[in-house]
């Protein structure tokens, strides 16, 4: 963690992180609207942010290298990090708004927690996490039984719900498996090798599935290029370098930003409405991250003190 970093640089980090991943799921929304279907989308989410990763990489090159590891390790997180999550969320999106599928992914740490504990020695289960998955669970049953997708006509949100949990469910798998080979792979590399390879799949999956897509409207292809550009790549970047220089609290912080980007750009450029049934399943979502991640940061300083 560097100390010639100011505060403002890392919040500016922080808040340029959060506005591209919680704006991306409001472009895959218009996406949708221009007629793209949902592997269109991951197909040309996963290539434009390829190419942006590759052309970064080519000028940062120090800590870069794409060895057998790499070419492992990448080609799991291609499935698990990119093709199923982005296919799932692009799914999940055609029946329910930007902001309940958003709320859903801040399960994530939830849902790694209990993943690691499984598979990781050194990654205990804590009652902790238990009982803040238990509020997050019972935030999604909110949304489920609510009936509000956030989208009014047309919305679906047990569907989107069942979507939105296969991507957390991947990422989250994506996480314990990074973590578990931690220290034998270069991230950068792991991370321009899991796009490139989750382009080609998605490409060949756009194929069987879906046909060569229609050509995209002017909207349809600035919504793509933003979804790769801004709402994948430049919070990927983003996050690794905040990564090397701030404490995990302030990483953290971007779980609880991004889902009140998503809603409050949803309703504003959408229409989007904030229904009661996402506002009780969002706060008890909310109230077992946080509490899990307080309980985590106390633990934390009481065993170093």
């Amino acid at each position: 963690m560097s100390g010639t970093i100011s505060n403002q640089r890392i919040w500016a980090v922080v808040l340029l992180t959060s506005f591209g991943w919680g704006t991306a799921p409001v472009l895959i929304r218009v996406a949708l609207d221009e007629g793209l279907e949902p592997l269109a989308i991951t197909a040309a989410n996963s290539i434009i942010a390829a190419i942006a990763v590759m052309v970064f990489l080519g000028f940062v090159r120090s800590g870069v290298t794409i060895g057998r590891i790499e070419l492992r390790i990448g080609a799991v997180m291609s499935i698990l990090s990119v093709v199923l999550p982005f296919l799932s969320r692009n799914l999940a999106l055609e029946y329910a708004s930007a902001g309940f599928v958003s709320l859903m992914t801040a399960l994530v740490p939830l849902i790694t927690a209990v993943g690691a504990h499984f598979v990781l020695a050194d990654e205990p289960l804590r009652a902790a996490t238990v009982g803040g998955l238990v509020l997050g669970l019972a935030g999604v049953a909110a949304l489920v039984l609510s009936g509000d997708s956030g989208i009014g006509e047309g919305g679906n949100p047990a569907i989107a719900t069942g979507y939105a949990l296969i991507g957390v469910v991947s990422v989250s798998a994506g996480a314990v498996y990074a973590k578990r080979h931690a220290g034998e792979y270069s991230v950068l590399g792991v991370s321009g090798t899991q796009f490139v390879i989750g382009s080609v799949l998605a490409s060949i999956a756009m194929l069987i599935g879906e046909g060569i897509p229609a050509n995209p409207s002017g909207t349809g292809w600035l919504s793509l290029i933003y979804i790769g550009v801004i709402g994948t790549f430049m919070p990927v970047a983003l996050y690794y370098w905040l990564l090397r220089h701030v404490t995990v609290t302030y990483s953290t912080i971007i779980g609880y930003v991004v889902p009140f980007v998503a809603v409050v750009v949803g309703i504003i450029a959408l229409g989007e409405q904030l229904q009661p049934g996402i506002i009780l399943g969002g706060a008890l979502i909310f109230a077992g991250v946080v509490i899990t991640d307080w309980l985590r940061i106390r633990a934390q300083r009481v065993t170093t003190t």
